[in-house]
């Protein structure tokens, strides 16, 4: 009896399998956007190309900072009373825009490095140095504005923000002068120098600053009525602008033997008291101690006009003025021919007017010297009007005069544009060729990029303009260096596109030399040369195969046939 066998099919091998239900499909997910913060950080500290954005920031917050402590001066001055509403709006300005920054560090502090890898990076920046700085400038406000207290003395405390850029400054000046004297620092702060680093900068914007101030206060002095409510902040502002004036003098004379012309103890210091420079620096405090020391000899007020001459202390601090000087010796004889021709156009004419209008104004025209002044105001197209012919001879020349002046006054004006362009473009042309010599090896060290901007500040070139020039530069060295046959290795080192294109071109060159009619020449040529390789012997080989009688490539021969051998006959099963 046969038993039953078990079905061991699986149920799902007999059914009928079902269709699977079809997938919706899978949208690909946008990525998610940037947050704020990490916008605002890269805005700040991560820009394109150029200064930083955080760099300017700072300056301005620095400007802000430095007009604050000018309007809390401004506010003690009873005179201002009447403009204490303006003042008292600019504080609040400045408060929103501190409380502003504040708050901006504070929401990209995860961003910042310094924070970022703390468990709290707002609470770590919150206990951070700068931090309890910020908050102590805007926090006596808001405590002023809700509790009955007088805290506005501690608006001096807003001096302390400028330690954000001038602490990596020492830090950086520190580094700088590792090791060297007390005389070499004292140098590279007052002098331009590879080791002044950004605090010498702003020791020179110090200086000019303190400049303007001391001007414009010689300018106000010189009305009675603010003479009069301000005669003592004047007397104390000039006392301390004489003071910076004179630590700045003194460090100048004392650290200027680090210079190479003046190198020597005594010679090399007196040699840098005699230059125009010195001078001036020595003019614009001499007046104050002359006038101090010596008032009860005799009346030395006339000097204070002097203290004007503190306005040539910024030739120092802009290259425009030495191009300016430089134009002038380098056009000396064609200004000399001009201003001699001027000179005796004015003699003449003051001769003439003296001849024709003497007898009709003899009070006026009373002698040549007299006419001169006549003859200068008339060739430059003045015409006061106090002195002017009336006779029909003198309006004719007066006419004529004043046309032939328009043209010949504008010589000197339209020599000095022309030569002034020149050299705005000499100097360009200047740091063009100098960022080729950098560009040879095909990169712009950090080094060599802060010669450059150090070369294109003294010569007033903005940033931008810097940029171009040098996107251009590089455009133009890698052209020539495609254009090249020989290429210096550094440069192709970095720019490996060029490199292989070299190869491709250099090789095209010798399978051309390797099919020209005297190629067997060159073979006999590189065979018997002793500066010639193996290496190249083989290259050359294998480009140019055999020769033919012709001195050109042979035909390729065609490959020799193998010689087969008859198969054997087999023997027949009979023998």
């Amino acid at each position: 009896m046969s038993t039953p066998t078990k079905d061991t099919t699986p149920e799902s091998a007999t059914a009928t399998t079902a269709p699977a239900p079809k997938k919706a499909p899978v949208k690909p997910q946008k990525p998610a956007g940037k947050p704020l913060r990490r916008i605002v950080y890269e805005w700040l500290y991560k820009p394109k190309g150029g200064v930083p954005t955080s760099k300017n920031f700072e300056n301005y917050l620095s400007i802000l900072i430095i007009a604050n402590v000018a309007s809390m001066i401004l506010e003690t001055i009873p005179a201002l009373a009447p403009y204490e509403r303006w003042l008292h709006l600019f504080e609040n300005i400045s408060i929103g825009i501190f409380t502003g920054e504040y708050l901006i560090r504070l929401l990209i502090a995860p961003e910042d490095p310094d924070f970022k890898e703390a468990k709290s990076p707002r609470l770590k920046y919150l206990c951070s140095f700068f931090a309890i700085i910020d908050a102590l400038v805007i926090v006596p406000f808001f405590m002023g504005s809700m509790a009955p207290f007088d805290l506005r003395f501690l608006r001096i405390l807003r001096l302390l923000k400028l330690l954000r850029i001038l602490l990596p400054a020492f830090e950086e000046f520190r580094q700088l002068n590792e090791g060297r004297t007390f005389r070499q620092r004292i140098h590279a702060l007052v002098f331009p120098s590879p080791y002044g680093g950004q605090l010498h900068h702003f020791f020179d914007l110090f200086i000019v600053v303190w400049v303007l101030i001391s001007v414009l206060a010689v300018i106000l002095e010189s009305v009675d009525s603010i003479h009069y409510n301000l005669s003592v902040e004047f007397i104390v502002l000039d006392a301390v602008a004489v003071l910076v004036f004179s630590f700045e003098y003194m460090m100048r004379l004392y650290s200027c033997v680090e210079e190479p012309r003046f190198q020597r103890t005594i010679v090399g210091r007196l040699s840098y008291a005699s230059k125009p420079v010195a001078v001036i620096d020595f003019l614009a405090i001499i007046p104050f101690f002359l006038e101090v020391f010596l008032h009860h000899l005799i009346d030395l007020r006339f000097l204070r006009s002097f203290r004007l001459m503190r306005l040539f202390k910024l030739a120092r601090y802009t290259g425009s003025t030495n191009t300016l000087f430089a134009i002038i010796r380098r056009e000396a004889p064609i200004l000399a021919t001009t201003a001699f021709t001027l000179m005796l156009l004015v003699v003449l004419v003051a001769s003439l007017g003296y001849l024709f209008e003497h007898e009709a104004q003899p009070e006026k025209f009373e002698n040549i010297p007299t006419s001169i002044y006549w003859a200068v105001i008339t060739l430059a197209s003045v015409g006061y009007g106090d002195i002017s012919p009336i006779t029909p001879l003198g309006r004719m020349m007066t006419t004529l005069m004043a046309l032939i002046g328009l043209g010949l006054f504008a010589i000197p004006a339209s020599i000095l544009s022309s030569a002034f362009t020149q050299e705005l473009q000499s100097q360009r042309q200047a740091i063009e060729n100098q960022l080729f010599d950098m560009l040879a090896d095909g990169v712009l060290s950090e080094e060599e990029l802060v010669e450059v901007k150090a070369l294109a500040r003294k010569m007033n070139m903005s940033e931008e303009q810097l940029e171009i020039l040098i996107d251009k530069a590089k455009r133009e060295s890698e052209e020539r260096a495609r254009n090249d046959i020989f290429i210096p290795a550094d440069f192709l080192a970095v720019h490996s596109n060029i490199a292989a294109a070299q190869y491709r071109v250099l090789f095209e060159q010798i399978k051309r030399i390797a099919h020209l009619p005297n190629a067997s020449d060159i073979s006999r040529h590189l065979l018997t040369s002793h500066d010639v390789g193996d290496v190249e012997r083989n290259l050359w080989h294998a480009l140019h195969g055999p020769q033919n009688k012709s001195g050109g490539l042979a035909e390729p021969k065609p490959a020799p046939k193998k010689k087969t051998k008859p198969p054997k006959a087999e023997p027949s099963p009979s023998s």
